[in-house]
């Protein structure tokens, strides 16, 4: 019987194969050059020849100048993310769940689902033309009812908000959907008892429908604190700044800067391998936590 279900899904199995390769390339072999973070790397004569040095990059990178900054930063922001697209997905869900005309549900829906597929390097650009302190029209607004103009992208104050609010429009979409879907697995009938008791919308929905939806919410929390040091380098490398680093500066711009624009190879490995290693970590204690309160498990 197992051989023939087997076969069945031999075909499926099959489609595994080129993300698989995918995965292998891009993702195994890669993982090779972390030695880089344990030598004087040279490229010209490579991995063989290059010195060895232990330590020292590390040793190193623990003296750089606002490391512990950027490693707070990352966290800092990632944190709010979290936060962010946790309460504003649930709280409109909610709210969209309460729309009686089908119609105008699913329009709002596609509405704000839409910019989740526009890629960070358009929105940045959108960003930068309305955030604008000069001809921007989110300033030009402000302005209107007394407000100074505000750089939001130049600010170090208000950076690190830009970056959170704009991530949040971009991503809840995305969250919506699912606590939508959560929100049909709930029995109907709880409601019509609820009613019958005398409950309002809003005891409904604390008594009920949050108790229903509570393993989701759980579950996408502690996912998301897999990804507590990825504080999204496409959204900040696109609208980061020197004046703003050190409240914006992240490990992954760091990285980059530090590994592609300074040819730094041996210190960005290290940076890049300790934040893996954390992540590591993360993950792990992600998973368990999905597992333990959730009640989610890979295999």
């Amino acid at each position: 019987m197992n051989q023939k279900a087997n076969y069945r899904n031999l075909s499926l199995h099959l489609m595994l194969i080129p993300g698989i390769i995918v995965t292998i390339l891009f993702t195994y072999i890669p993982l090779l050059g972390s030695v880089m973070a344990f030598q004087d790397y040279n490229p010209i004569v490579g991995f063989r020849a290059s010195e060895w040095v232990g330590w020292d990059n590390f040793i190193f990178l623990h003296h750089v100048p606002g490391m512990y900054s950027m490693l707070w930063n990352t966290v800092y922001i990632s944190l709010l993310k979290i936060i962010g697209l946790i309460v504003v997905p649930v709280l409109f869900a909610l709210l969209l769940n309460e729309v009686i005309h089908s119609k105008v549900k699913k329009t709002i829906q596609s509405m704000i689902y839409l910019p989740n597929f526009l890629s960070w390097v358009i929105i940045s650009g959108i960003l930068i033309d309305i955030l604008s302190p000069s001809s921007g029209i989110v300033n030009m607004y402000l302005g209107l009812i007394g407000i100074s103009p505000i750089f939001f992208l130049g600010d170090t104050t208000w950076f690190p908000i830009t970056m959170v609010l704009s991530d949040i429009w971009k991503s809840f979409g995305f969250g919506t959907v699912i606590y939508l879907a959560a929100l049909t697995s709930i029995n109907p009938s709880l409601y019509e008892s609820a009613v019958i008791d005398g409950a309002n919308r809003w005891k409904q929905t604390i008594y009920i429908t949050l108790p229903g939806i509570k393993p989701i919410i759980i579950l996408m929390t502690v996912l998301g604190l897999g990804n507590i040091l990825n504080a999204g380098f496409e959204q900040i490398y696109n609208l980061l700044s020197p004046s703003v680093y050190s409240t914006g500066d992240i490990i992954d711009t760091f990285i980059f800067r530090l590994g592609i624009e300074q040819a730094q190879f041996s210190e960005a490995t290290a940076v890049g391998l300790f934040k893996s290693v954390i992540s590591l970590i993360f993950v792990s204690l992600s998973y368990y936590l999905a597992s333990r309160f959730a009640n989610y498990r890979i295999f």
